[in-house]
């Protein structure tokens, strides 16, 4: 059943400048655009509508006056049946006031190129006859930048994936460096327990000369030190104390004066004060009451 076109026709009331520039707006428009009547017939279609059909020869006049829109859905067949079904279904739901607009997305690939397409179906504002706006917007852009965001997350989730392993692998690994070096430390340990420090409770009960008598305890202290946890806890300082700093602060916590250390160490009084000022200040004890031996013995608490 065909239907007149309206093609170079006036809508009644419609002036002849009027519907010039209806023509012009509707040419104007980058979506391709089709009017149908209340049967599905098209009654006029827009410039770009006529180019994508010459351009993808479909067969039949480019403008593709009088052809019934909803019978070119219905014989649809192959991958596109779905989607056809659901256009026509979506236009006459339209046609019969059940649906304000119908709107649908759809890929439309030619041989050359991938393309997607947005279709939107509203009835024609207005007194008169039903009249169908169909319109198909180029929606390629969109679609291509979407697949490149998607591969991005999903790039940017992998990398992520990785950096988790990683992350889980190297946390494995400090974990049992830790554990090798406390195995390692407790094996030196026991052996000084069981080989060294016996040796010197030995010696320190033979007749030693007085001077050597504190060399020895001293040496006792400093391994029994190795032994706890006070060296440990020296360590933290370590960075910013000197060698000889750590030396005079072992002293310091066996109890020794100043000038017994700088006997015992060959220095002068005034450099052994000169080190006690030092320790109180890097272990951020200065200008308090806290006593430098007491904090000492407290770190092997």
């Amino acid at each position: 059943m065909a239907r007149k076109a309206i093609h170079g026709q006036r809508s009644p009331g419609m002036t002849m400048g009027e519907s010039r520039l209806a023509r012009i707006i509707l040419d104007s428009l980058s979506a391709h655009v089709a009017i149908l009547d209340e049967n599905g017939f098209i009654l006029e279609t827009n410039r770009a509508w006529k180019a994508f059909a010459e351009e993808n020869r479909i067969g039949i006049r480019p403008d593709t006056l009088n052809v019934n829109y909803l019978e070119i859905c219905d014989s649809a067949s192959g991958d596109s049946t779905e989607a056809s079904s659901s256009v026509a279904q979506g236009i006459r739901d339209v046609i019969a006031g059940r649906m304000e607009e119908f709107v649908m997305d759809y890929p439309c690939h030619s041989p050359r190129e991938r393309r997607w397409f947005y279709m939107r179906v509203t009835r024609a504002a207005g007194p008169g006859p039903v009249r169908i706006v169909v319109s198909h917007e180029n929606i390629t852009a969109l679609k291509l930048a979407e697949e490149r965001l998607r591969r991005s997350e999903q790039d940017l989730w992998q990398e992520k994936q990785k950096l988790e392993e990683s992350n889980t692998a190297l946390r494995v690994l400090l974990r049992q460096r830790e554990v090798d070096q406390r195995e390692m430390e407790d094996d030196v340990l026991d052996n000084m327990r069981r080989m060294v420090l016996p040796v010197l409770e030995r010696m320190a009960r033979l007749p030693l000369p007085a001077r050597a008598r504190p060399l020895v305890a001293s040496l006792e202290a400093r391994l029994g030190d190795l032994t706890r946890p006070f060296l440990r806890r020296l360590s933290a300082a370590q960075a910013v104390l000197t060698p000889q700093e750590i030396e005079v602060a072992a002293l310091i916590r066996e109890g020794r004066s100043s000038k017994e250390i700088a006997d015992q160490l060959n220095l002068s009084l005034a450099t052994i004060n000169f080190h006690r000022r030092n320790l109180r200040q890097k272990l951020n004890l200065r200008n308090t009451r806290t006593n430098l031996q007491t904090f000492l013995m407290g770190l092997s608490d």
